[in-house]
């Protein structure tokens, strides 16, 4: 029984053959997410009898921990990038993201970028996961643990969490949601749920049963480009679930919602930054509010180039009919490797006390 991989209603209906009553089941939960990486010791539970702990103990309870195989803290603006060991030996990639950011910043908060799938399936020509190819897909407690030991040693509190690390989180749509669940549990992590951001490439259904679920956390979709021929070229999943489908799947969820569609567009040059790809989206994205966030290409094999700072002014100002925010995101941690597109979990670079910046640790660590 794999106790932190367990939403708490969940677990409170697990222990409960154990003689565990509700009340000491959402303790047990509270405590097996406490911001603590001493032993965890099932006796320390507040009400958990030493029958009912030693019966669960017997029975396999525990929490499970991943390994840091490495970090690495940027120079530039203090993002760190984290390279996880499963324990199958599987490696997934996190970033850890501060607000502000700057090399001689200390951060108020952080936002945590993680993994849902090690590799990913769909093969998008301008991630370096998507080159990895499908190795799994992560447990809920796999993903929780990314959050727990980033915030072990954290400057600051983690406030947001982002599944735009490596695979597609709607290809693990049970364990991701059951994670998110945890994370915005009060008594898990208590990372507020519209502080979470789900990204996925477009897989339709899963956008529609997303919508139907009712789920409070803000769904992003990587659109690219708004000309299929160009979209199918840079991202496969096109030819299985085509623009069109996608583009409605998301109106519906801006309709349900009453709110903005949150629009990633990996901007590159001389591909998708002309006139004609902006009167696409002009066209396609018309009577939808969208928020359409543009995002430097970062592609290590030197295949593709962001967009000039000349073409990306003209591609704004190609835009403005579309009378929607648009906005540049920064995509830091570029010297790490930790930029948007450039996980890839394949090397673990040097060991953890040897890491590009020591990591400066708090005295006290932060609750979040």
């Amino acid at each position: 029984m794999i106790l932190n991989d367990f939403t708490s209603t969940e677990l409170v209906a697990a222990v409960a053959p154990f003689g565990v009553p509700a009340t000491v089941g959402r303790r047990l939960f509270a405590r097996t997410h406490e911001n603590c990486p001493a032993p965890f010791d099932l006796r320390a539970v507040r009400g958990l009898s030493h029958r009912c702990a030693d019966a669960l103990t017997g029975a396999g309870a525990t929490r499970r921990r991943i390994e840091i195989a490495s970090r690495r803290r940027s120079a530039a603006d203090g993002f760190v990038k984290y390279l996880f060991r499963l324990h199958d030996g599987v490696l997934v990639e996190a970033v850890l993201i501060p607000l502000p950011a700057g090399p001689d910043t200390t951060p108020d908060k952080h936002v945590l970028c993680i993994s849902s799938q090690a590799g990913c399936a769909l093969a998008c020509v301008f991630c370096a996961t998507g080159r990895l190819g499908a190795i799994r897909d992560l447990a809920a407690w796999e993903i929780v643990e990314q959050v727990a030991r980033a915030r072990e040693e954290a400057q600051a509190p983690i406030r947001g969490i982002v599944f735009m690390g490596m695979g597609e989180p709607f290809l693990n749509y049970d364990a991701v949601i059951r994670a998110a669940r945890i994370l915005s549990d009060p008594a898990g992590f208590a990372i507020a749920a519209k502080a979470i951001t789900i990204s996925t490439a477009g897989i339709v259904p899963a956008i529609r049963r997303y919508t139907a679920e009712g789920h409070k956390y803000r769904l992003a979709i990587s659109l690219t480009s708004a000309i299929e021929r160009k979209r199918r070229k840079l991202m496969p999943i096109e030819k299985r679930y085509p623009l069109g489908e996608l583009l409605a799947a998301a109106r519906a969820h801006a309709q349900a919602t009453r709110d903005r569609v949150m629009l990633e567009y990996v901007t590159i040059s001389g591909v998708n930054v002309g006139e004609e790809d902006a009167a696409a989206l002009i066209d396609r994205l018309a009577g939808m509010r969208v928020r359409l966030n543009l995002i430097d290409v970062n592609d290590s094999t030197g295949a593709f180039s962001p967009p000039t700072d000349s073409e990306l002014r003209q591609f704004r100002t190609w835009l403005e009919p579309l009378r929607q925010p648009v906005v540049r995101r920064y995509s830091g941690g570029k010297d790490v490797d930790a930029a948007c597109g450039m996980l890839a979990g394949g090397g673990e670079g040097p060991p953890v006390e040897d890491a590009l910046v020591p990591l400066r640790r708090p005295a006290r660590l932060p609750a979040v």
